[in-house]
């Protein structure tokens, strides 16, 4: 497992800046950032906002520090989608559950579970929205397509239950990206 100090560190030397450079530009002293690379202490705040705009990268490429990689915990994320077939609104609620235990902990948790709450999300409102002008044209005796929005929202549903189970495949073979697409970002 790498540390903070040895990441940074290994990027500063990639980028081909001195120690002295660094800190001038982080507004920290040389001393501080020598200790930080030797694992001697961890920065906070400021100091780490500093380092990383000195390095050029964002403060999240570094805190990935302690984090596991876990292809089966993916997986199994994508696949709670899955529980909209036996749960309302399980579709969001487990894969919260498990995003929200494990984002800090796993890699690619934090992306991945962002990316399918955000979507199912959005499946949901667009699902039970059609869904409800159905059965309020069918109520109100409207000329709706009743029979055809229904074949419609179940096809849409055989295909969310179809992506997570490709998507997990996918994961398992080792390709791992972001599979969703985000219109709307509602959890950030």
């Amino acid at each position: 497992m790498e540390t903070i100090g040895k990441k940074i560190m290994e990027i500063r030397k990639q980028k081909g800046l001195t120690q002295e450079a660094v800190a001038e530009t982080a507004g920290i002293n040389l001393r501080t950032l020598q200790r930080i690379e030797k694992d001697e202490t961890e920065p906070r705040g400021n100091s780490l906002n500093g380092i990383c705009t000195a390095l050029g990268i964002n403060i999240e490429d570094i805190l990935n520090y302690g984090k596991t990689e876990d292809k089966s915990y993916l997986m199994f994320l994508h696949l709670s989608v899955i529980s909209f077939c036996v749960v309302p609104l399980g579709n969001i609620i487990l894969p919260l559950i498990l995003w929200l235990n494990k984002r800090d902990k796993i890699l690619l948790v934090q992306q991945q579970g962002r990316n399918i709450i955000n979507f199912q999300i959005i499946y949901t409102i667009l699902t039970y929205g059609i869904l409800l002008v159905a059965v309020f044209g069918k109520i109100m005796h409207y000329s709706i397509p009743f029979n055809e929005m229904l074949l419609g929202l179940l096809g849409i549903s055989i295909l969310n239950f179809i992506y997570p189970i490709i998507t997990a495949i996918r994961i398992n073979k080792g390709t791992i990206k972001n599979f969703y697409p985000v219109l709307f970002r509602i959890v950030k």
